[in-house]
């Protein structure tokens, strides 16, 4: 069965395109074997990452991510079986948030800025599913 987990967290530091570079280094060397797919969205102050794949994959992923001492404040926010993956295309997609039109953040949030915990989890997938469909995502 097929699972798509949002969650959204704190940088335990401001990241580092250093520490960026790993995350997602380590994503798209770890990922394919664990059938995941997914998309990470970042600032300076947020990181959002949609994880699609099996149910108990994700699962662990997601336990492993909250132990991460790269992260803090690790928020589940949307966890749903899905017919179909959207972020199939990525063993790991990335997003730079700061590059993003401000207009784009204010259709989906209170200010142009990513504030995942400000709202709902279907509001932060409306965004993302926004950026697919505008081609802002990177591989």
């Amino acid at each position: 069965m097929l699972v798509r987990c949002l969650y959204a967290s704190r940088p335990t530091s401001q990241p580092s395109a250093s520490l960026l570079s790993d995350i997602l280094d380590q994503s798209r060397r770890n990922n394919p074997a664990r059938g995941i797919t997914g998309l990470l969205c970042y600032t300076q102050s947020v990181f959002v990452q949609v994880l699609e794949g099996d149910r108990e994959q994700v699962s662990i992923l997601l336990a492993k991510l909250m132990q991460d001492d790269r992260h803090q404040t690790v928020t589940v926010l949307l966890f749903e079986e899905i017919a179909e993956r959207t972020f199939s295309g990525w063993t790991m997609g990335q997003v730079n948030i700061d590059l993003v039109n401000p207009g784009l953040l204010l259709k989906y949030f209170p200010k142009p800025k990513l504030d995942p915990f400000a709202g709902t989890g279907r509001t932060a997938m409306a965004f993302l599913m926004e950026l697919v469909a505008t081609g802002a995502i990177g591989a």
